[in-house]
């Protein structure tokens, strides 16, 4: 007799399986929810760091309340619909084969009905909380929502409500919207399910109940469509059409078609929703349903069809005339909306004299801080001959500032010394020397502007390792910067062996001087808790199993100032060009933050990412640059200094005027400080922020034009010009220099920018805007030339400078022999009622070379020059008439002063090598003479030295034109 199986055998497996699933779900959760916990208390930390934990607090808080109500709203409609469409379902249905098909599905659904009523609710529910949770932003700008003071032309209403109060009634609209129509489609496809709603005629197509519900429902739904046609009629004031060019704002066909219509479909809308309230009661679909019809068609009609009927026969024929008024709005707004309504715009003669001695010496503020290092070559150089070791680096382009010296202040090319470990040795990457030995730069490099020394190297006056310099630093360690690893551990307790690099020293033992960070950044890390948060955060189990971390360890992430900005003030758009100052003998870093919205009425918006994009930064849309890329209004609202060894984060309020600051200041109270608490020390070191000038440079191209009529034409608007030294078609970047503006009683450290009229390689206006801090800062003055100027622009001047035989010729002398030639920034300077322009020119190895300044390039009218130094290169182009002069008619000329001649140079011997020779030598002794003469201050023998030294360059062309002639004859 064969024996049975035991029955607990066969009852095990569903057992364990009924066991395992849920320790599975169980452990899942778990996991999910520590990870959870993990990025929030991680993030808690870091803001309480920097001492800002209510910026945090009040972001989590805001988004949890904005995640509850819309979530717990739309669990109340869509659960609350799917509810009382199964509640006043027909309890009995008729006998159709309709109605026999679907009982098979409502008897299969059975069991399941609250489950899925649940499901349902709950998916739809977390999906609306979790977009409205990212709508918390607009939430706290309604709530704490401050006046402009400024009226619309239209409505008379503040500009505040259309950047604080609309965008988030069209959020909590559009949530309404998304609510009730999903709660029709369930309500439908329920009563249909259920036998509410019948295909199949027998009696009734709909049951009383369904008809209520449906009715109740159709009707919000119309209630809604009205207020978004009356809410439609503000957003007249902020919708973009490209009437000229992105004209923003209403427009005559708006104002007197598309408003009325609005208006009118409001109140249809209104009625219509009436209807269906009383079909509640009536039960009647004929009335309500003509009703909705009506609002159909009228929508069609009054709202589509009517305003094209009056754009093409009314605002067409004589369009300048009908949008003339909605243009001078555009405008005015506009040039408020980017702050240059204040602009100082003067007409600029345009004439190019030469200079009387008295010119060149009310213009010597100008003319002696001409800057000739460029930022965006020189970091090659600093590389070369700063970086020490090649696990330090500086940035790709170096920033512009100025200091106090002896004789006054002085313009500075600076960079701050990073730790770089993409340039440890391959052999010695590890994850002990990434996170715990290479842990911080090291130093501060400045060099003058204006000067450089005699072999073409930067003038340093701040420099090597430790530093050595002018700038008296105290703290040289760099832990918070623009190339700092993602995380590091720092920190030790007293008496414990330092392991951090602090900088290589040749004369000690180990080849390296050791450090210990001992400032206040970062979180402690010590314990067995915070060590597998952070290894959890960052997925590197290292953290959690190294030795390397004490009780006193500390570590160290997000440290780039734009991110540490970013997540302290997220409401700020950032200028993308930090720089680094010593103030107080500390290496800190200035960040600029703009207030930025694209709801201002009338004024056009720009995209942000093609406005700042030139030559040296090219750019494009908005992913790195702002939440928003097009947008309307734009301010520098707050200076945000971040120390580079401490990372504390400190936000002044620049400009304590600006509405949208002044919202976010009563969301977030004291995270933002007074302008007047910033130390004058560090105020020194203020610049106008260079993203906020390029994008009023944009504007101004088009709003310098205030007559509705000319802009209307677009024929007076200028363009910015290209970079004329790059291959590249991008935007001229505009330039920090020191210069004296016509009106100014000094020169003043000031950002500028050139315009270029349309089609045209002339020049139109120089921009330059006030960048030093005092009571001028901010100030925007427009220099504008005649139409008819011949003044040349940029391009023009770099092609006479390629195209002039003698330059031409010697930069193809520097380009041979294994050298490459780099020019450096065009600069434009306002000089004497016309424009100067000087651009250093760079030699460079081919190979493994960096770039030494050797020589200057400089145009005036039609003069130009490339010489050794800026002294011979002024002398040169300031020295003759700048005027082409007309070829002289014959007959006796009135002037008895003959031109210099050059000295005949000898006659060509027949051997090419020996003329060459010669020739070189003439040109040697004429180029020697004419620096004798320069400081002599002798200009007339000066301008007889270079005609014979371009007769010596010429026969030494001719030369070796021959010569290579003569190598290429075959054998």
């Amino acid at each position: 007799m064969v024996a049975s199986p035991a029955p607990t055998v066969i009852g095990q497996a569903p057992r364990r399986g009924r066991v395992l699933l849920p320790t599975i779900i169980i452990l899942g959760a778990l996991v999910i929810g520590f990870v959870l916990f993990t990025s929030f208390y991680t993030d808690w930390l870091w803001f309480d760091s920097v001492g800002n934990t209510s910026v945090y607090t009040t972001q989590l808080t805001t988004r949890a309340v904005m995640f509850g109500t819309f979530g717990l709203t739309m669990a109340v409609v869509i659960g609350g619909t799917m509810w009382l469409a199964y509640r006043i379902r027909p309890v009995v249905t008729p006998l159709t084969q309709e109605q026999a098909g679907l009982e098979r599905y409502r008897a299969s659904l059975a069991p399941f009905r609250v489950l899925i009523t649940f499901v349902v609710t709950f998916l739809v529910s977390l999906l609306a909380a979790i977009s409205a949770s990212s709508e918390w932003s607009n939430f706290l700008q309604w709530r704490n929502a401050t006046d402009f003071g400024i009226t619309d032309p239209q409505f008379g209403l503040d500009l505040g409500f259309y950047v604080f109060t609309y965008p988030f009634l069209r959020f909590v609209l559009g949530f309404a919207f998304t609510a009730v129509i999903l709660a029709i489609l369930l309500a439908i496809a329920i009563h249909y399910l259920y036998g509410g709603l019948r295909l199949q005629p027998k009696g009734d197509r709909a049951s009383v109940g369904a008809q209520v519900h449906l009715s109740l429902l159709i009707a919000i739904f119309l209630l809604l469509k009205a207020a978004a046609y009356w809410l439609d009629r503000y957003g007249l004031m902020v919708k973009s059409e490209a009437l000229v060019q992105g004209f923003t704002g209403m427009k005559y066909t708006d104002a007197n078609a598309v408003l009325p219509a609005l208006t009118i479909l409001t109140f249809v809308a209104l009625l219509v929703a009436v209807l269906f309230l009383v079909n509640v009661l009536v039960r009647n679909w004929v009335i309500p349903t003509i009703g909705l019809g009506l609002l159909v068609g009228s929508s069609t009609l009054i709202g589509g069809v009517y305003p094209a009927i009056v754009q093409q026969f009314q605002v067409r024929p004589s369009e300048l005339v009908r949008e003339q008024p909605f243009i001078e709005r555009n405008i005015t707004a506009t040039r408020s909306a980017y702050g240059i309504a204040r602009a100082d715009v003067q007409d600029y003669a345009g004439t190019v004299d030469p200079p009387s001695p008295e010119v060149i010496a009310a213009n010597s503020g100008t003319l002696d801080n001409i800057r000739l290092l460029d930022p965006a070559l020189a970091s090659p150089t600093y590389n070369q001959l700063q970086q020490i070791r090649a696990y330090y680096s500086f940035n790709d382009t170096l920033d512009v500032d100025r200091y106090m010296m002896e004789g006054g202040r002085r313009g500075a090319v600076v960079a701050a010394r990073e730790i770089n470990i993409a340039g440890i040795p391959e052999n010695q990457r590890n994850w002990a020397n990434d996170h715990a030995v290479y842990t911080h730069g090291y130093g501060f490099v400045s060099a003058y502007d204006n000067t450089a020394l005699t072999n073409g190297q930067p003038d340093f006056f701040e420099s090597d390792i430790p530093p050595e310099g002018l700038l008296d630093i105290e703290q040289p360690r760099i832990y918070f910067g623009e190339l700092s690893p993602v995380f590091s551990i720092v920190g030790g307790p007293e008496g414990l062996p330092p392991i951090e690099l602090d900088y290589p020293d040749d004369a000690s033992p180990t080849g390296q001087v050791n450090n210990t960070y001992t400032g206040t950044g970062g979180v402690r890390v010590g314990s067995l808790l915070h060590r597998l948060l952070f290894a959890t955060k960052f997925q590197d189990s290292n953290i959690l199993l190294t030795d390397l971390i004490n009780e006193e360890s500390r570590i160290l992430w997000d440290r780039p100032p734009l991110t540490r900005v970013e997540k302290i003030a997220p409401w700020l758009t950032l200028d993308q060009n930090p720089y680094p100052a010593v103030v107080n003998g500390r290496i800190v870093w200035f960040v600029d933050g703009y207030t930025t919205t694209n709801a201002y009425p009338y004024s056009s918006r720009i995209s942000l990412g093609d406005a700042t994009s030139d030559s040296i930064t090219v750019r494009s849309g908005s992913s790195a640059i702002a939440p928003i890329d097009q947008l309307n209004y734009a301010r520098n609202s707050v200076k945000a200094i971040v120390d580079a060894y401490e990372g504390t984060v400190t936000l002044y309020a620049w400009d304590e005027s600006d509405p949208i600051l002044q919202t976010w200041m009563k969301a977030f109270p004291g995270v933002i400080q007074p302008k007047a608490q910033m130390p004058a020390e560090m105020e020194a070191h203020v610049r106008y922020p260079q993203d906020l000038f390029k994008v009023q440079r944009v504007v101004m191209s088009r709003y310098h034009v205030t007559d509705p009529a000319t802009f209307y034409n677009g024929t007076d608007f200028w363009i910015v010009p290209f970079d004329p030294t790059q291959t590249i078609q991008q935007f001229q970047p505009p330039y920090y220099l020191t210069l004296q503006m016509p009106g100014q009683e000094s020169p003043t450290f000031s950002l500028t920018t050139t315009f270029a009229p349309q089609r045209r390689p002339t020049l139109a206006a120089f921009m330059a805007v006030d960048s030093a801090p005092g009571d001028g800062y901010g100030t925007i003055r427009v220099l504008q030339l005649p139409s008819n100027t011949t003044i040349p622009g940029p391009t023009q001047v770099q092609n006479n400078f390629e195209s002039d035989p003698e330059i031409s010729s010697e930069l193809s002398l520097l380009r041979r022999g294994g050298s490459e030639v780099d020019l450096g920034n065009l600069l434009s300077l306002p000089f004497n009622g016309g424009l100067l322009y000087v651009e250093p020119v760079y030699l460079r190895a081919t190979q493994d070379g960096y770039p030494l300044f050797r020589k200057v390039l400089a145009a005036y009218g039609g003069n130009v020059a490339l010489e050794d130094t800026l002294d011979e290169a002024l002398a040169k182009v300031l020295s003759t008439d700048p005027n082409p002069t007309p070829e002289p008619t014959p007959g006796p000329s009135p002037d008895p002063q003959p031109t210099p001649t050059p000295t005949p140079g000898p006659e060509p011997s027949g051997d090419p090598l020996t003329d060459l020779q010669t020739a070189l030598a003439d040109a040697q002794a004429a180029y020697d003479r004419g620096r004798e003469a320069l400081a002599r201050g002798d200009f007339a023998a000066y301008g007889e030295a270079q005609a014979e030294l371009e007769d010596a360059l010429r026969r030494a062309a001719e030369a070796e034109a021959r010569l290579l002639g003569e190598d290429a004859q075959p054998a």
